[in-house]
């Protein structure tokens, strides 16, 4: 898959099909889009193309990203085993919200190589979200490109969405969450040091900071399956057990996710960590010593190693 960085590096001219939208989490909902824009192309000889967005529109039109289901990076790797041929990271800014609909086509290839824009009935683009299926169906009549309608993937009587599969993580509902993305919730963070106090209780963990909000489930224990390449490149995973909360056995603290993998002894910090959310096994409680503490760790991560095995 060809990487642009900006709608004025494509060649307008080049046959392609195109589709529209933030992606966040590429669930299954996405990859009917997806395999409908792959196909749509293949069947003219042109280019599939998806024009995805950095920063989240919401960013700079709310002033806050939502929470993410996936981190940039992930999204672009699994843009790549779709089929698509060329995504294109539109830096978003006001002025690109300000954008008419018939010009940002125009970007795009309208009157020139555009062939066809695959949206679904929700799809929308452009000043003030005008660049509806039935406004870009209009243009296309009058520039020489078709829209093709995708219906949504729907579960539940309702389409599969991000916004209503961050609310199913936020709840705790991880097999609802799981069945609608087509893989575990997950989370992206950088292996930062913390206080080693699982370290001294014997269950190191890697501590995880977040470049921006990621969609987290409730505070907890919870089975984790975790991804990562090691110091030489090569893909690393193991199981685990993680803790998500502020720790109220050692006093009120910051909500942080903390994960202790089986088997692995090497140090991860500077690590990239991918951490699956597998099972919720219980909240999180206070304990009254750290001897207690430590039984109830071994009981978590025995059960963890089960659920693990039989998840994964």
């Amino acid at each position: 898959m060809r990487l642009l960085r900006s709608l004025d590096q494509l060649d307008r001219a080049r046959p392609r099909t195109v589709t529209v939208g933030a992606f966040d989490g590429l669930h299954r909902g996405h990859l009917v889009l997806l395999r409908t824009l792959v196909r749509v192309a293949a069947a003219a000889g042109a280019v599939p193309t998806v024009v995805a967005f950095d920063p989240h529109p919401d960013a700079v039109l709310r002033g806050a990203s939502p929470a993410l289901l996936c981190d940039p990076e992930e999204r672009l790797e699994r843009l790549a085993t779709t089929g698509v041929g060329e995504t294109v990271l539109e830096p978003f800014d006001r002025a690109l919200a300000a954008t008419p609909a018939a010009r940002f086509l125009e970007r795009l290839g309208a009157g020139a190589g555009l062939l066809a824009v695959v949206m679904t009935p929700e799809s929308a683009f452009g000043r003030g979200r005008e660049g509806t299926p039935e406004t870009v169906a209009r243009i296309g009549r009058e520039l020489g490109f078709r829209v093709v309608p995708v219906p949504p993937l729907r579960s539940g009587g309702a389409p599969i969405s991000s916004g209503r599969i961050r609310a199913a993580i936020a709840a705790g509902k991880l097999a609802e969450a799981r069945r609608w993305l087509g893989r575990p919730a997950a989370v992206t963070g950088l292996v930062v040091a913390g206080a080693n106090r699982g370290r001294s209780l014997g269950f190191p963990t890697a501590n995880l900071a977040f470049d921006a909000p990621v969609c987290l489930p409730p505070d907890g224990i919870y089975a984790v399956g975790a991804a990562w390449r090691d110091a030489s490149g090569a893909p690393r995973y193991a199981g685990g057990v993680a803790s998500l909360g502020v720790r109220p056995t050692f006093g009120p603290g910051e909500r942080t996710l903390e994960v202790h993998l089986f088997e692995v002894d090497e140090p991860l910090y500077g690590t990239r960590l991918r951490v699956e959310f597998l099972r919720r096994q219980r909240g999180e409680r206070r304990f009254g010593d750290p001897a207690a503490l430590v039984r109830q760790m071994e009981r978590d991560a025995a059960r963890a190693r089960v659920i693990v095995a039989a998840v994964r």
